[in-house]
């Protein structure tokens, strides 16, 4: 059901990148296991090489995930956006083009949660 506004909002988001400290906001998803309903949202300094959010941010978020000690980096299939994309993993997360409040998901080719499940 739509739902419309009496009248237009007028006030500065909370969230701005400015709050942040130097920070950006990244949602990051892992497709096909719900254990995880929603991409959890990091706040990482955007000079922060790709492969450290991978090998650093990553593991302490997921680990305790069975399929996450299985997974085969170079076959993750990456979405920012909705769109197949391809990260640069020594580039920083700005070089590689993410912005505040981004979304990318990973895709794990053949993992798909708890005896398949997509938990």
């Amino acid at each position: 059901m739509a739902v419309a506004a009496i009248r237009e909002y007028s006030f500065a988001p909370l969230d701005l990148e400015e709050k942040f400290h130097g920070n950006r906001l990244l949602y990051v998803g892992w497709d096909d296991h719900l254990m995880f309903c929603a991409p959890l949202a990091f706040p990482l300094p955007p000079t922060m090489p790709f492969r450290d959010l991978v090998e650093k941010v990553l593991p302490p978020a997921y680990s305790y995930h069975p399929d996450f000690a299985r997974i085969d980096w170079a076959a993750v299939q990456w979405f920012k956006s909705g769109q197949p994309w391809q990260p640069q993993w020594d580039e920083s997360l700005e070089q590689n083009g993410l912005r505040h409040k981004d979304v990318i998901r990973f895709r794990t080719p053949g993992l798909t949660g708890l005896q398949g499940s997509c938990s």
